[in-house]
């Protein structure tokens, strides 16, 4: 999963001599191992991992393509880097600086004594393409995501709580194998189904309610993110017309997907559906973000986005309508960009369940 090279080789294009990554995930990215805390220096032709002593004997039994160094109270991180920096004839180190707070920037670039270069966009662009090892883990992940959905509609029943759904969401995907939350569990019903991104509460489910449940794990550091409605014990005319109008949208959006399209035009053939439908209003978020290693990666499909999706980008598609007091409904899947379309790599059913 290491990959020390193509950061090397966008550096080279960046005209860029050294890159210090200090963005957790993104050291993950680089060398294929995670830590709490710690440092990975690249330069053109070398890259070193600092990390203590909680990781230390791990990290040189897994860190491949750089040099392990153990950071102590007397050899600092800071001290490490600047060592380095000065026997190479470094004077300009690229810094993430989206993941840096203004002060450890002030505190690192006077400590260093180099001119900090931002290089965000370094590894922000090469994780917008997913390789092979990261779509398998990604799907990986949503497997167990859905297994964990499978046993959840077992149980739903009225009198259970949101708080309920939702723990038992998160118990059954790590009994599975995953390997963390993605992100916070998201289950909602009844009213509460019509805040896009509410908390589960001590809320009882109730006959003729919706259900939202918006959730996913990691698997080797890597996301999967679905969402799913039910209804429980009927459905009015009213829900059925918005939840295929929330489908027939999903459907449009996962049509349009294909490798080079912008971001606004994907978003664009999904609201159009539900703008004819009638309840444009009532469809305030974008269609989709992409994926990986963090739950929200970009390019995204948003009205705002101007930026193409890229072959090898995994895209959410996940409209919603969302009547504020009444109910909401929102169907979410994950799409693989190719050349030719998309795959979708959520295999849950969409069609409209009463349970």
């Amino acid at each position: 999963m290491a990959n020390i090279k193509k950061i090397q080789q966008s550096m080279k294009n960046e005209g860029l001599s050294a890159l210090w990554l200090y963005d957790e995930l993104d050291r993950l990215y680089a060398c294929g191992f995670h830590t709490s805390d710690g440092a990975v220096l690249v330069l053109r032709d070398k890259a070193y991992f600092i990390t203590d002593s909680r990781y230390i004997e791990a990290a040189r039994e897994a860190v491949s393509d750089a040099e392990v160094l153990l950071c102590t109270a007397d050899n600092k991180e800071k001290d490490i880097i600047k060592k380095i920096l000065s026997e190479n004839g470094i004077a300009e180190l690229g810094v993430q600086d989206g993941s840096l707070s203004y002060n450890a920037y002030l505190l690192m670039q006077e400590a260093l004594d180099v001119k900090f270069l931002p290089a965000q966009q370094i590894t922000t662009a090469l994780r917008e393409v997913k390789e092979r090892f990261e779509v398998e883990s990604i799907v990986a992940a949503q497997r167990i995501a859905e297994k964990a959905l499978d046993y959840v509609l077992g149980i739903i029943k009225p009198g259970i709580s949101e708080r309920e759904v939702a723990a038992e969401l998160e118990y059954q995907m790590s009994r599975n194998g995953a390997s963390g939350l993605a992100f916070e569990t998201i289950c909602v019903a009844g009213a509460n189904s019509s805040r896009p991104h509410g908390v589960p509460s001590d809320y009882k489910l109730s006959p003729g309610d919706f259900v939202t449940m918006d959730f996913g794990c990691k698997i080797n550091g890597y996301c999967s993110d679905m969402t799913r409605t039910v209804a429980l014990g009927s459905a009015t005319d009213e829900m059925r017309k918005v939840y295929e109008t929330v489908l027939n949208a999903q459907l449009a959006g996962e049509r349009a997907a294909v490798g080079g399209i912008i971001g606004r035009d994907m978003d664009r053939a999904a609201r159009d559906v539900i703008e004819t439908a009638g309840f444009g209003e009532y469809f305030g978020h974008g269609l989709g973000h992409s994926v990986g290693l963090y739950i929200h990666e970009g390019p995204n499909a948003s009205p705002k986005e101007e930026r193409p999706l890229p072959e090898g980008a995994v895209v959410t598609c996940e409209p919603g309508i969302y009547l504020p007091g009444k109910f909401g409904v929102r169907i979410e899947d994950m799409l693989l960009i190719t050349k030719d379309g998309a795959e979708n790599l959520t295999k849950a059913p969409k069609n409209l369940i009463i349970l």
